[in-house]
């Protein structure tokens, strides 16, 4: 693609590094950019995104992202500490959440393990979750995971290692069909899985 100006050109590259955005979709928000009223466009778009990478934070509790140390779902008192949720990704946070079925608190591991990719357990939240788990407030711990081969070796691996904390384990019923992502899930059928969730058994693998 030709560019008659070197500004325009560097906007399209960055635009199209975002995940899902190809060249002409960059190009066509680049081109609406300058379009636009400068100062409403600095409004809308430039402030907010230079306060999400200046102040954007991570919970110190459960890898949530936040405005403060600790996020809101781990300072809210309707959210009950006896019950922690173990999920893959922020989005799997948002998507949950989305079912208003769920009242417990979050464990963000941060992917899952994939030898493929050169993600190992070290690679991931699962310490700060043992020591989370190991609290007597904490009865029970949902692995919320995605049904995909590395989301049961990482449900698998995880369940291990939660064993010797006492806690109950239990992981989403099967409504989320294998190989699915979480995230993409409708939110009936999340909350179904969630609400219907079964305990986990090592001798089932």
């Amino acid at each position: 693609m030709s560019y008659s100006s070197r500004l325009l050109e560097e906007a399209v590259e960055a635009f199209s590094r975002l995940p899902g955005i190809g060249k002409k979709s960059a190009l066509r928000m680049a081109m609406y950019l300058i379009r636009e009223d400068k100062s409403e466009m600095k409004t809308l778009f430039v402030e907010p995104v230079d306060q999400l990478i200046s102040n954007i934070k991570f919970c110190e509790k459960c890898n949530n992202i936040s405005d403060d140390d600790v996020c809101n779902i781990c300072q809210d008192r309707e959210h009950k500490a006896e019950t922690i949720c173990v999920v893959q990704s922020i989005r799997d946070v948002m998507a949950i959440e989305d079912t208003a079925q769920y009242k417990g608190i979050y464990h963000v591991l941060g992917g899952v393990i994939s030898p493929l990719d050169g993600v190992t357990a070290d690679d991931l939240n699962i310490d700060t979750l043992i020591e989370r788990a190991q609290s007597d407030q904490v009865k029970e711990v949902i692995l919320a995971i995605s049904p995909t081969i590395e989301g049961e070796t990482t449900i698998f691996y995880l369940s291990k290692k939660l064993k010797e904390a006492g806690v109950k384990i239990t992981q989403l019923a099967r409504g989320i069909s294998f190989g699915g992502e979480l995230e993409y899930a409708d939110e009936m059928t999340l909350g179904r899985s969630l609400m219907t969730r079964t305990e986990y058994k090592l001798s089932e693998i």
